[in-house]
């Protein structure tokens, strides 16, 4: 299992970027070939490692107004997910509070990455086994490879109560940090922690 790593002082309902691929489109086909897990088998992870959630369902949302205008409400913070790729095909899962407006230049030239950019929507179901919209930390269930990366804004540890989508985007998911944390771990994706502040909106 790899160690979380701190990278700090350099510069949650939730939704991905950048993708516009229609999701009818995409074959449900992971990398190896298998299906993609649903949200049963989510859940039925969580159980297992003894992590309590709650799910809460509604109309799909794609963009973050969406799901600003859906969840009413709904406790907790509210994030969204970059799945970005450099020009070696190495690939990110940015998870971050949904009001930061991240350069992904400057990002890429944080963590040493080089330039990034969004990858398709077809890598995003090879590797992750999710279509635009619901893009989640807990798609690295589908990365049995451990192809994919994740950075984790430092900012959501403080957080109460974490809300992610459990594989699909008609349905939000709250666990905690420290859960997120130990579900990412268990699946051996020990995220990179980063201090996104200096991405936050001015005023």
């Amino acid at each position: 299992m790899r160690a979380t790593q701190y990278l700090a002082g350099q510069f949650m309902l939730e939704v991905d970027s950048g993708l516009n691929t229609t999701a009818s489109t995409i074959t449900p086909t992971l990398a190896d070939g298998s299906a993609p897990g649903d949200e049963a088998a989510i859940l039925a992870r969580l159980a297992e490692l003894g992590i309590r959630h709650e799910t809460h369902h509604h109309a799909p949302v794609y963009t973050v107004d969406e799901a600003k205008a859906e969840r009413g409400e709904l406790r907790g913070s509210h994030i969204k997910n970059l799945f970005l790729r450099n020009k070696k095909g190495r690939m990110w899962l940015v998870t971050c509070h949904e009001d930061l407006q991240i350069d992904l230049k400057s990002l890429g030239e944080l963590v040493g990455a080089g330039r990034f950019s969004f990858a398709s929507a077809e890598r995003l179901m090879k590797y992750l086994g999710v279509i635009p919209g619901a893009v989640t930390p807990l798609a690295v269930f589908n990365d049995k490879g451990g192809a994919v990366q994740v950075i984790l804004d430092e900012a959501i540890l403080n957080d109460a109560v974490v809300n992610v989508h459990p594989l699909h985007n008609a349905a939000t998911t709250a666990i905690t940090p420290d859960d997120l944390l130990r579900f990412l771990e268990a699946q051996d994706h020990s995220p990179t922690i980063l201090d996104m502040t200096p991405f936050e909106k001015p005023g």
